[in-house]
Formats: structure tokens, sequence, C-alpha cells
């Protein structure tokens, strides 16, 4: 399991959006995990999640991230 920001963020995503996130720059995913990072500890809801199933919690602020995105 990966222990860096980015790698976690990866991890969180499924499959076809994790080769999208890998293709961009590095500043780029870092920025994402950064996102993704805040989103975790800022949403309540996400806390309830993560009590019940961590993989899930962190893969829905990883949805929420990609959807914030423009484009």
């Amino acid at each position: 399991m990966p222990t860096d920001p980015v790698g976690r963020f990866l991890t969180a995503l499924d499959p076809e959006r994790r080769k999208a996130v890998e293709d961009r720059p590095r500043e780029e995913q870092e920025r994402l995990a950064a996102a993704w990072e805040r989103e975790l500890e800022a949403d309540t809801e996400l806390d309830s999640l993560d009590e019940l199933s961590p993989p899930a919690a962190e893969a829905e602020a990883a949805r929420r991230v990609l959807s914030d995105e423009p484009g």
C-alpha cells in the first residue's frame, strides 16, 4: 500500500481514472492528491463512511475531486 499522498490518491481511483491521472504531469498529480486529502479531512459525511469502509470513503473523495475538475 502506498504511503505517499499521490500513491494513496491513485489507489483510491478506479482503473480508468487512475490511468488518466497517471498520464498527467507530477505537479498536477500532487495538486489533485492535496485536494483529495482536503476533501477527506473536511467532509463530515466521509468521516462517517470512513468508519464503515475507509477505502469507500477514499474512493468517494477521489471521485469528488475529479468531478470538480474543469473539462
